[in-house]
């Protein structure tokens, strides 16, 4: 119905307007994200763990994800489609201070602001739709008003929120971490449930929290810092129109200051755990090379910034360091695969 939708109201060049207003690059790293906490955290971390079950006694076996592939496509598409309405409310919302950020918008000239308020209707009614159906499935109705608030959020947030001092930096971080952990808030209660009534012992799976959770504050932080950045680089169009962001209402020194910091607690903190809880030369390698290093770069830049074209730059790199930290995933599959710590 929606792809129907989207060539009846967007033929041709349009269509490319309209992925481009819903952010698809954006969108399929949600998809990359949530796929890869399921298919190589929390499977490849069940699959290490042993259990009992009363059909056979005396032998133990691994413990299996226990959702549907269907039920998890579906939460997937929720998030998703709530978070493509959020991006074409936000561009909505925004049209003078992008006119003067970037000198270009799509609401209003490839797109009409009726076409782009009615998509984001469809988008989030559907998703949110689809929250309380996998909600449902997962035995918790309730579970859905999750996806309702956080649809009403991204409305206030382009609306009112991102115009306020810190508030719309912390809301954007905030959902960006629910991402990760909204495949371990629905794949914990079926596995619960099967498990209490088929395991001789009920299973302790705080451990897919604990890492699952790490991801999710390593977005927060990096998102934190990268909304940061992005805002001393709108500086411009935020003074021309009242918005109370860090930089207008700090200053672009000291928010490049608490940028920097967040950069370097984010840094603190993967070292950390590593040492504490991780301890493997593949994992340090890692960290070190394909985040300390970028992360590193992106504190220069931001240090010797003088233009937005620079800031923009150090933005992409952060973004490409939150892409690189999801990817770490796959090198905890490998590691947890092949036995190699």
């Amino acid at each position: 119905m929606i792809n129907g939708l989207i060539q009846r109201h967007f033929p041709g060049k349009n269509m490319k307007a309209f992925l481009k207003l819903i952010r698809w690059p954006n969108l399929l790293i949600v998809i990359l994200t949530m796929v890869l906490m399921r298919y190589a955290i929390l499977e490849s971390l069940l699959n290490k763990m042993n259990i009992i079950l009363y059909a056979s006694p005396g032998t133990s076996s691994v413990m299996f994800l226990q959702s549907s592939w269907l039920d998890f496509f579906i939460l997937v598409a929720a998030t998703v489609l709530i978070t493509a309405g959020g991006y074409v409310i936000n561009d909505y919302f925004d049209i003078k201070t992008d006119l003067i950020n970037r000198g270009m918008v799509i609401v209003g000239t490839k797109i009409s602001r009726r076409q782009a308020m009615m998509w984001h209707n469809i988008l989030n009614i559907t998703g949110v739709a689809a929250g309380f159906y996998v909600s449902a499935k997962a035995g918790y109705l309730w579970m859905g008003l999750l996806f309702l608030v956080i649809s009403g959020l991204l409305y206030f947030y382009s609306a009112s929120y991102k115009r306020q001092f810190l508030i719309g930096n912390l809301l954007v971080a905030v959902l960006t971490a629910i991402v990760p952990l909204l495949v371990i808030i629905f794949e914990a209660p079926v596995l619960y449930q099967y498990y209490a009534i088929n395991a001789i012992k009920i299973p302790d799976i705080s451990i897919l929290f604990y890492w699952v959770g790490g991801f999710a504050v390593f977005a927060f932080l990096t998102t934190l810092s990268r909304e940061i950045v992005k805002d001393i680089e709108d500086f411009e169009g935020d003074v021309a129109y009242g918005r109370n962001t860090i930089p207008v209402v700090i200053g672009i020194l000291t928010s490049k200051i608490v940028s920097i910091c967040l950069i370097f607690i984010t840094l603190l903190m993967l070292y950390l755990v590593w040492h504490f809880y991780i301890n493997d030369l593949i994992t340090l390698i890692y960290i070190s090379v394909a985040l300390a290093l970028p992360l590193i770069y992106v504190v220069f830049q931001i240090i010797v910034s003088q233009s937005r074209k620079q800031l923009h730059s150090a933005s992409r790199i952060m973004k490409i360091v939150m892409l690189t930290g999801i990817l770490y995933s796959v090198v905890v599959k490998i590691i947890l695969t092949c036995n190699l710590v």
